[in-house]
């Protein structure tokens, strides 16, 4: 069973930053490309980010780039995303999601999920 496992979310205050970690039991975690979503109250489930197989591509969304890196360690089964200036509009609840497709694709695409963890940022 792939099950991804995510961790590090908190508050925090507008400006500062977070470290989302996603970990996922499964021998073929390098099968699979990576990717972030998130979902805040009365809204629907949006791409964040997402990462190729071998990490040497990603994608983000136009509300993240600059401020947000997502990176993978293989040999770790884990995936990270370095978030950085972070915006009140950046509450939400952040899941991890492992898929067959690459790039920007929606969360239909995705094969497993995880539970998420909660970021709120603090104006």
């Amino acid at each position: 069973q792939v099950q991804p496992v995510e961790s590090g979310g908190g508050l925090v205050q507008a400006g500062g930053s977070l470290r989302l970690s996603c970990a996922a039991s499964t021998r073929s975690f390098n099968a699979y490309h990576v990717g972030w979503f998130r979902q805040a109250p009365g809204k629907e489930r949006e791409f964040v980010a997402s990462i190729r197989r071998g990490g040497e591509s990603t994608y983000y969304a136009d509300s993240v780039k600059g401020r947000f890196t997502l990176s993978r360690d293989n040999a770790k089964n884990g995936a990270y995303l370095q978030m950085n200036s972070l915006k009140p509009e950046d509450t939400a609840v952040y899941y991890c999601g492992l898929s067959i497709w690459d790039g920007i694709v929606g969360p239909d695409k995705y094969d497993y999920w995880g539970q998420g963890t909660q970021v709120t940022v603090s104006s």
